[in-house]
């Protein structure tokens, strides 16, 4: 597997400890709205929820380790789990300040800082996919009968811990090396102040199309650098008194996605729409519809993405462009509210009582201004260059949902269209995209694809194929798998 393919497994891995991350929200968010006072100080109902909530966004880092073992397994079975869960104790407690102290024979006060922050979800990370290629390489070796009951699967945690000794010795010379170039890396972006922010929201919309967007978000969102965005926005008060959070400032690598999202691209939508001949307007009206209304609600944008960022990719540039001048707005204005699945109108509502989301309803304003930005520029900029966005195309069909609205001949017909069972290596999903690997990519037919409902296709690498479809994307994984 070639690089680009791996950092895309990382990738769809990265989702199954993310997707924790909407509890935490819901939690925290229903604690601040019955107690927007004492953020939990006055209510034992809201500071139950609250502390329910912490209780997954100050585990994120073992929940990275969990969960990237387990998505990167190749069967998904929970001893890969729990492979990376001793890996992260074994690194974790071996790299302690306390443990590093004893072991190089030098005083507490001594040890560098970078060991103190080694609960992060870097290591959580590093963990996971370590464990995940010991559970793939070990998981089936069988041992002599004296010690069978110790084979297959029962033998990847023994093997991961073991190993995890050498890794922590390693990462004992080379940690503070890493964590300062990840703590360099985020301050210079910190110290651009809004300007960082806008650059970083731009690349956050240029790696999607590949899916690596979650690698970068990890630096900025999380506490890799130390920068973490997300949990300490959700932390509100807790943060604030923790000297973790600042009212204005905490939140500003979110805030701007939301008029992007509930706004600027339902903005598009409306554009590519009235772009469209006349007698394809029906059937991509169903279509922006759909995306729109995803988009807005709930923060989902890429199956509205997908459909025109390789049929015109000028459009997406321009997308990335305007969510950057975006986030670097409200970031500049201390227009300020935070999410916990993604910037749409159930994570804003949610968030609104937060102590940290300032001035929150301006976003809405600048929505409504970034709508009228997108449709204007798309609209312009699709008829000016004559853009084959949905609708526009010369002679191939415009995109349709597939007819049928069963589950398992649905997948059946995907399976049929990515060429059989036989040219299937490994099936995943994440949010939205079914994510393949492939003997022969080859035998792909792309429009037939289009045809059953998908909002786009992407190629990575010789083997890889993404198929963009929305939130059923992990239904149709399972059914596929299913009928294997």
């Amino acid at each position: 597997m070639n690089i680009l393919g791996y950092l895309q497994k990382i990738g769809r891995a990265l989702m199954v400890p993310v997707a924790v991350l909407p509890a935490a929200a819901i939690l925290m968010g229903i604690g601040y709205w019955i107690d927007p006072n004492g953020w939990g100080g006055e209510s034992a109902l809201a500071a139950f929820l609250i502390k329910a909530g912490a209780a997954i966004i100050d585990k994120m880092a073992i929940l990275f380790a969990v969960g990237v073992a387990y998505g990167m397994s190749k069967d998904k079975d929970g001893s890969a789990a729990l492979a990376g869960l001793v890996g992260y104790l074994v690194v974790t407690t071996l790299l302690s300040p306390g443990a590093v102290s004893q072991i190089q024979q030098i005083p507490l006060d001594q040890v560098p800082a970078a060991f103190g922050k080694i609960e992060n979800q870097f290591i959580g990370i590093l963990t996971g996919v370590i464990a995940a290629e010991l559970y793939n390489r070990f998981s089936g070796v069988e041992l002599h009968k004296a010690l069978a009951f110790f084979s297959g699967r029962r033998l990847v945690p023994i093997v991961t811990s073991v190993v995890m000794i050498v890794v922590s010795f390693i990462l004992m010379a080379v940690w503070p090396i890493i964590y300062g170039g990840l703590v360099s890396f985020g301050e210079s972006i910190v110290s651009m102040g809004s300007t960082g922010a806008g650059i970083y929201a731009f690349f956050n919309r240029l790696l999607i199309p590949v899916g690596l967007h979650h690698a970068l978000n990890s630096v900025f969102w999380f506490d890799v650098a130390g920068i973490n965005d997300i949990p300490n926005f959700l932390g509100g008060q807790s943060s604030i008194d923790a000297g973790k959070a600042v009212v204005g400032v905490t939140g500003m690598y979110q805030a701007g996605f939301f008029p992007i999202m509930m706004f600027g691209l339902p903005g598009a939508a409306l554009a590519i729409y009235h772009s469209a001949k006349k007698e394809n307007k029906e059937k991509v009206a169903s279509i922006m519809i759909a995306a729109a209304f995803a988009a807005f609600f709930t923060g989902v944008t890429e199956p509205l993405e997908f459909s025109f960022m390789f049929v015109a990719p000028v459009l997406y540039v321009i997308h990335a462009l305007l969510t950057g001048l975006s986030v670097f707005i409200a970031s500049s204005m201390h227009w300020i509210s935070g999410f916990g699945f993604s910037a749409g109108f159930v994570d804003m509502f949610i968030q609104s009582r937060n102590p940290l989301a300032t001035q929150w309803y301006m976003l809405l304003v600048q929505g409504l201004v970034f709508f009228g930005l997108y449709y204007a520029i798309f609209r312009a900029v699709i008829v000016k260059f004559n853009l084959k966005t949905p609708g526009r195309e010369d002679d191939e069909a415009v995109q349709v949902q597939a007819q049928t609205t069963d589950r398992t001949e649905l997948a059946r017909q995907y399976l049929e269209v990515l060429g059989g069972q036989d040219n299937l290596v490994t099936i995943d999903a994440c949010i939205t995209r079914l994510r393949l690997t492939l003997k022969d990519r080859s035998i792909v037919d792309e429009r037939k694809l289009k045809a059953l409902g998908a909002a786009g296709v992407v190629k990575l690498g010789e083997q890889n194929l993404q198929v963009i479809l929305g939130p059923l994307a992990e239904i149709i994984a399972g059914e596929m798998k299913a009928l294997r």
